[in-house]
């Protein structure tokens, strides 16, 4: 073909028909530009089809990281509930003494100085540059801000971590026997929960405690010091509010889950899979 086109120049030239040979080569000039357009247009569709490949494993992946990120921050939720229903539950002993016994004071007692603290998967997209493959615009806007809406609810968190290692538990360890508490916590396999996974090792067995301390303790009095009772409010009122920020959290959670699939779902029909 190229050896067509070369001879039909060289015979335009001989033959001095400079118009037809000007014709010519103008329409050579464009089939040249036509290919290279072609190819850059194939070459476009090409990275197009990468980068949409791509896409769907960053949200496939994405989906996976969130579903396991809500899932620990429900486990995390229910242990904040745990810690504020026993915090309104020695309130109430504290008020009506005639309904507590010792055993649930000291129930009550272990699960008011647990802590909780949410460490979700982070995937950095915005340094890696993948949250550019992702085309919407609402998603990309989530996953941005998705890592300071995290450090709002772990800062709640770590503020009654700190008011518990440096005033509340001294307080009991002063006021009370730490040993009682948390052997009952650890009969009931409430311990467990807190734990990264419970169904590997470093469980705790269930029943085999630590035994209970040989030190006399009285709850009537450890509730009727003053103390106790702020000490109560902090654990309360601190729990509470991270309690808040993390269920905020968790509909951010569930709405990012909603987009990811709904882009997956838009590219499967863009794409479907062939007919096996």
């Amino acid at each position: 073909m190229l050896r067509f086109f070369r001879s039909l120049r060289q015979r335009l030239l001989t033959e001095n028909k400079f118009s037809k040979y000007l014709l010519y080569a103008i329409g050579e000039i464009l089939l040249v530009v036509i290919g290279i357009l072609i190819a850059l247009q194939v070459n476009t569709w090409n990275e197009e089809r990468v980068e949409q490949a791509e896409e769907q494993a960053i949200l496939r992946q994405l989906k996976t990281e969130f579903t396991l990120n809500l899932a620990q921050l429900d486990d995390k939720i229910r242990a904040k509930e745990g810690l504020m229903s026993s915090a309104k539950t020695l309130f109430s002993y504290i008020d009506d003494p005639e309904g507590r016994t010792q055993d649930s004071v000291d129930f009550h007692l272990g699960r008011t100085i647990t802590f909780s603290t949410f460490d979700p998967i982070v995937s950095d997209l915005a340094s890696s540059g993948a949250l550019r493959l992702i085309r919407s615009d609402s998603l990309k806007l989530m996953l941005s801000l998705w890592t300071s809406d995290i450090q709002s609810v772990q800062e709640d968190e770590l503020s009654w971590k700190f008011y518990r290692n440096n005033y509340y538990v001294p307080f009991l360890v002063e006021n009370y026997q730490l040993r009682t508490i948390r052997d009952l916590a650890i009969q009931n396999d409430f311990l467990n929960s807190f734990l990264i996974r419970p169904e590997t090792g470093g469980r705790q067995e269930e029943g085999k405690g630590i035994g209970r301390s040989l030190h006399k303790v009285d709850s009537d009095q450890l509730l009727r010091l003053p103390n106790f009772e702020d000490h109560l409010e902090r654990a309360l009122t601190k729990n509470t509010f991270a309690h808040a920020q993390s269920l905020i959290l968790r509909e951010k959670i569930s709405d990012i889950l909603a987009l990811l699939d709904s882009e997956i779902h838009l590219e499967q029909l863009r794409n479907p899979s062939p007919n096996p």
